[in-house]
């Protein structure tokens, strides 16, 4: 039978979509994977805008980064710890206190954010709340909601390439939703719950960007909610989830990390 292509339209409806808790998501698990690698090669190609450290100069840096990583995906609680690819790079900007996972698990780290950070718990933190974000599916259900079931479709299936391109393009600055920041904090909690690190993690580093007031806050703090009503939450969920929260990590291995960036 010849598909038709109101008919394929369909089909591949039927077969690619998924329904998060924010609803409908155009993106296939393998999608995530495919653009998040499309996002990842465009950033590496663009080496003034994007200065992501060599791996091999940086390897005990990377190694350490890695290891942390590696350790909130043996939680048990990362929903796609197998299928996403789970990828670090440094991109060295001690200006920027930012972090991103791209969909499929590809995680960027500006050097500005380590050298912010105070403890190896607050960036264990920080990256839940990234690999959270990623695992929860949020940047695909975002650029669903934002562009369109029939343009993506379009994008995916190679009939506009350049809106592929602007989509690869929104994501490194892409505005989560106030559930989907907060279910972000949620799962920080609960991937950090089973390993060595403070489950509240995240809440220290937001507490510190709040006390110090710093001009240019990261995109996941200075979006909704309410930066104080996150820590309170965070550690609320801690708590709840009867998670231990004690900063034991050791400060002079942190700053020994700190010293092997650029």
């Amino acid at each position: 039978m010849r598909l038709t292509p109101l008919l394929f339209l369909l089909l591949f409806s039927i077969t690619n979509f998924s329904c998060g808790d924010s609803g409908v998501n155009i993106f296939s698990v393998q999608d995530d994977v495919m653009l998040g690698m499309q996002l990842r090669d465009e950033i590496l190609a663009d080496p003034e805008m994007y200065p992501v450290l060599d791996r091999n100069q940086y390897g005990s840096a990377y190694q350490y980064v890695e290891n942390i990583v590696g350790d909130i995906l043996s939680s048990g609680e990362v929903t796609y710890r197998d299928e996403f690819a789970w990828e670090v790079y440094i991109i060295d900007d001690p200006e920027t206190l930012n972090a991103f996972a791209a969909p499929g698990g590809y995680i960027f780290i500006y050097t500005g954010i380590l050298k912010f950070l105070d403890t190896k718990d607050d960036f264990a933190g920080v990256m839940g709340h990234e690999m959270a974000h990623a695992d929860r599916r949020h940047s695909t259900n975002q650029l669903t909601k934002q562009y369109g079931i029939g343009l993506l479709l379009s994008a995916i299936t190679g009939g506009d390439p350049g809106t592929l391109s602007q989509v690869l393009a929104s994501l490194v600055g892409l505005k989560f939703s106030r559930d989907h920041e907060s279910e972000a904090d949620m799962y920080s909690v609960i991937y950090l719950c089973e390993t060595k690190y403070a489950a509240n993690g995240a809440a220290s580093f937001f507490e510190k960007l709040i006390n110090e007031g710093t001009a240019t806050p990261p995109a996941f703090l200075s979006t909704h909610p309410n930066p104080d009503d996150r820590v309170a939450d965070i550690n609320q969920e801690a708590m709840e989830q009867g998670c231990d929260t004690t900063f034991d990590s050791s400060l002079s291995e942190w700053k020994n990390f700190q010293n092997l960036l650029p």
